[in-house]
């Protein structure tokens, strides 16, 4: 079980992120057309796990944002912005704020990849819904980068995640 503050109160999550190195656990989610996804949907593809509260917020939507923009650059990186949210809340978000790189997932039918991924708030008021976490994949699916966000009213670091993504295994950057 991790911990996180909530402004400033702490609240606890159902468990860990998966380590640097590890294999990501596979998990099903929803997307706006209300098909499933598993992690094999984007085989071939590094992957950012954007995991967010709420797109109902004004911190999960800049994330939300701000990779949308970041993302345009790497054409072999897919971001994921998974939430409890439900598709058609995600799918008129990004509408309205035109956001067409960042693909929105909802785990709203299994209601697993929370635990899977250790982030489900088990309690205070935000319970039910995930603390906010970034978790960088190759395409491999072995995890590369992990932040658990330690106040969930702050903004992840995204110069490190998308780090972990651009560097191929010479340690180049792409983006050079």
């Amino acid at each position: 079980m991790a911990t996180v503050k909530l402004h400033g109160n702490t609240i606890h999550t159902s468990g860990e992120l998966p380590k640097p190195g590890a294999q990501a656990p596979d998990f099903v989610v929803v997307k706006a057309d209300l098909s499933d996804v598993s992690l094999a949907s984007f085989a071939g593809k590094k992957k950012i796990l954007n995991i967010v509260p709420s797109l109902d917020t004004g911190v999960c939507a800049a994330s939300a944002k701000r990779f949308n923009d970041e993302i345009k650059k790497l054409s072999d990186t897919v971001v994921l912005t998974i939430s409890m949210d439900l598709p058609f809340a995600q799918d008129r978000f990004c509408k309205a704020e035109n956001i067409t790189n960042v693909i929105t997932l909802s785990d709203m039918r299994k209601k697993d990849f929370g635990r899977k991924y250790g982030v489900e708030i088990v309690d205070g008021p935000l319970a039910g819904v995930f603390a906010r976490a970034v978790v960088a994949l190759d395409a491999q699916n072995k995890v590369v980068y992990t932040q658990l966000v330690p106040e969930i009213t702050q903004e992840p670091d995204y110069a490190k995640a998308l780090a972990a993504v651009i560097r191929d295994f010479f340690g180049r950057s792409q983006l050079s």
